[in-house]
């Protein structure tokens, strides 16, 4: 079935079964019924309004994983306001550039928080605590309801790194969020008996799409942790009879390492029916043994902000293929040339994808979205390819992005930082092989003559400027930074000199 926008779903599923249970806090134990968290949409969705949001304005949303977080991305929809989840690990100056690029009318946030709130919010007071949501419950008049909204109509911007270092507002309509729910549910199977669960952060399309939009649109249920806890892990699975969750590659290797797994735990792994990953390829090793460990099987899959979130996925019933990404799940791919030519099973090429999953384009940025879709469909800037029963395989990424557990990180970004040291004369930044997060940030540093700077002094340098897991891990000092013959960063030669 077709909606024209998430109320109307919600809307269906409070006719269909208003007592079932829907949205659930791991952390309290707090529980909404579908009816009980309309009526908390409701509520936020007026003070909003009292606020002076309307339809197609931005809300920024700075909150903790919880289930407030949900009811504050509903209450955006509600009113028609568009939702702009901010990464809460972002330092202030990275904060304040998106939501002044955003152009947001508003910030929801929490008491927590509100040193993170930037300052033009704060002087002009556009900012509320969603904890004052209950407290001012019967001030603001009648109950919202749904202003007159299509599937073309925006529902979320959320910002995605761009090859030029400062990240792009990547706009998804309500059409592409009903769009990936209904793809994941479905090829998943998931019903109304899936209890699904977020360990993601909410400020990333993971958590939104893949477990909290699909246990909506199968008519199922949610439960919100305050984040990933390996000690508290399975006892959460057990306790709420989690049927899936999602996660990165990261997550399943600590869940390894943590001592209380293993033979013990599988017990309470019943009520597990498999565990969904993506965001970057599962080495086939943790994958082999935490499916041997825990008798879960493990369905990988692959997508960007830009399809809302999965464009593929293997096949749960066992036919997948290691090392693959899958197949899609209801949106079309190719690999192609530098021409845009489709090139042979087995060949490598760029993946372009085109479907009701796929965004809008870029906030007023029409260069870019001109690019990103020529031809008519997307450029992911990822090279993979296709095997002959269609299954795909991602082999490297067209890009420098470095993807650490599960995070996208730009190297130009980071550069720009190290510039700004006055000791610097060049920097460069790539990604290298890391057990636990898949990938860490080296950075390689040219001093200027005269000058001296410690390891430790650029780092804290960069933690001053950037989120904690954009910052170097490493920081090797060169006489020079290996380019080719147009200026070039030659990214071979510096993962051949890291290594």
């Amino acid at each position: 079935m077709n909606y024209s926008n998430i109320s109307e779903l919600l809307a269906l599923r409070v006719a269909d079964a208003p007592g079932k249970t829907f949205l659930i806090s791991e952390s309290d134990g707090r529980e909404w019924s579908y009816a009980a968290f309309r009526e908390a949409v409701r509520k936020t969705g007026r003070l909003l309004v009292s606020r002076g949001v309307a339809k197609g304005d931005v809300v920024s949303l700075l909150l903790p994983n919880s289930a407030e977080y949900v009811i504050a991305y509903f209450a955006c929809w509600q009113i028609g306001a568009v939702a702009g989840p901010v990464n809460s690990l972002l330092k202030s100056e990275e904060i304040e550039w998106v939501v002044n690029n955003s152009e947001a009318k508003l910030m929801l946030t929490s008491a927590e928080w509100v040193e993170k709130v930037p300052e033009r919010l704060l002087s002009a007071n556009a900012f509320v605590l969603f904890d004052d949501v209950d407290a001012a419950a019967g001030k603001f008049g009648a109950v919202v309801e749904s202003p007159d909204l299509s599937a073309d109509d925006e529902a979320i911007i959320i910002y995605t790194s761009g090859t030029t270092g400062k990240p792009k507002g990547c706009l998804l309509t309500h059409g592409n969020v009903l769009a990936n729910a209904r793809q994941i549910a479905e090829w998943m199977g998931f019903g109304a008996e899936d209890r699904l669960l977020t360990v993601m952060p909410l400020f990333h399309m993971n958590a939104v799409s893949v477990t909290t939009m699909t246990a909506l649109y199968a008519g199922g249920s949610t439960v919100i942790a305050p984040k990933f806890s390996a000690s508290r892990f399975w006892e959460t699975i057990e306790k709420y009879n989690v049927t899936s969750f999602g996660s990165v590659a990261t997550m399943l290797s600590i869940l390894l390492s943590e001592p209380a797994t293993g033979a013990a735990s599988i017990p309470a792994c019943r009520s597990l029916r498999f565990a969904m990953c993506g965001s970057a390829p599962v080495p086939a090793k943790v994958l082999t043994q935490f499916e041997e460990t825990f008798g879960v099987p493990v369905i990988e899959g692959y997508g960007l902000s830009e399809s809302t979130c999965r464009s593929t996925f293997n096949p749960p019933d066992g036919r997948r293929r290691p090392g693959s990404c899958g197949l899609p799940i209801g949106n079309e791919m190719r690999v192609v040339d530098d021409n845009d030519v489709d090139v042979a099973d087995g060949k490598l090429g760029e993946i372009v994808l085109r479907g009701p999953n796929v965004f809008k384009g870029y906030f007023k940025n029409e260069a870019a979205t001109a690019e990103a879709f020529r031809g008519g469909w997307f450029h992911t800037g990822d090279i993979g390819y296709r095997d002959a029963d269609g299954f795909y395989f991602i082999a490297d990424r067209k890009s420098d992005m470095i993807i650490r557990g599960g995070e996208n990180i730009y190297p130009r970004e980071i550069d720009d930082v190290l510039y700004r040291h006055p000791a610097v004369e060049h920097a460069a930044v790539i990604g290298v092989p890391d057990e636990l997060y898949g990938e860490e940030v080296a950075a390689f540093v040219v001093l200027k003559a005269g000058e001296k700077a410690s390891e430790s002094e650029l780092v804290e340098f960069c933690r001053e400027h950037l989120a904690d897991f954009k910052c170097p891990k490493t920081v090797r000092f060169v006489d020079e930074i290996p380019k080719g013959p147009t200026g070039k960063l030659l990214k071979r030669e510096l993962s051949r000199m890291f290594g």
